[in-house]
């Protein structure tokens, strides 16, 4: 999955570097690797590149400001890979535009599925899901990734647009936490209710009318979340019911 891809390491032990370039480039990845956010943002402009994996320790720009610099101009996956593994680090890092949190130490297997996993959902697609939506306040052209939002475009990440394509394929249906989480990470996620959690934030700010109770994305208490979307079929079928049922524990 990663061979010919274009592999950005932004950390400022050169150690971690050496160790990653060889490991990843083993893997048939073209791995480029810089030491400090400055450096990454002028090789971005110079580059194109498929998936970042950046450290948050690091001198002058730290790792949470280039990840918020990266977000503002570049639409790549970001996996940050760090010695912090308290949930309010993770939390921050996500907050600032990462698409998935490694602790370090961890193993090169993990680290692979990671990425995997992110770079699956840089091309991510849904069968059932329309080519556009248009309703007042929010338009969304899948085909082309564009977001109008009240009015004015939107940028949303990579792994933001494809909880909003996947939620709107399933308009007006409920979608327990657990598949959300597997249909957009991958079959090994299922319990990290905290990243939805702040992705579904993060996507409610920058797609919602703001003000009070969020127009598109509704919260199904215990359950999930559910994108309400007129025209698409108001209630979820027997089986979608006994799904959630499973999935929450009430069946």
């Amino acid at each position: 999955m990663i061979e010919n891809r274009t592999i950005l390491l932004i950390d400022d032990e050169p150690q971690i570097r050496r160790v990653l370039r060889t490991s990843l480039g083993s893997k048939g990845a073209r791995v480029l690797d810089v030491a400090s956010g400055e450096e990454a943002i002028e090789l971005l402009r110079r580059e194109t590149v498929d998936l970042i994996l950046l450290d948050l320790n690091m001198p002058g720009m730290g790792g949470l400001t280039a990840c918020r610099a990266i977000r503002k101009g570049w639409d790549v996956p970001i996996i940050v890979v760090s010695v912090r593994e308290s949930d309010h680090d993770k939390v921050e890092a996500l907050d600032a535009g990462a698409d998935d949190y490694v602790s370090k130490p961890f193993s090169f297997d993990e680290l692979m599925a990671r990425m995997r996993a992110a770079l699956r959902r840089s091309g991510f697609a849904t069968d059932t899901a329309p080519l556009r939506i248009s309703v007042p306040g929010l338009e969304v052209d899948f085909t082309n990734r564009n977001v109008v939002a009240n009015g004015s475009p939107v940028r949303l990440t990579p792994t933001e647009f494809d909880i909003l394509r996947y939620l709107v394929s399933n308009a007006n249906k409920p979608v327990p936490h657990k598949r959300l989480l597997q249909a957009i990470w991958g079959p090994e996620y299922g319990d990290q209710i905290e990243y939805l959690r702040v992705f579904i934030n993060q996507l409610r700010k920058k797609i919602e009318p703001g003000g009070g109770k969020p127009v598109f994305i509704a919260t199904e208490p215990r359950i999930g979340y559910r994108f309400v979307l007129p025209g698409a079929g108001s209630h979820a079928s027997e089986n979608e019911e006994a799904l959630v049922a499973a999935d929450t524990g009430r069946a």
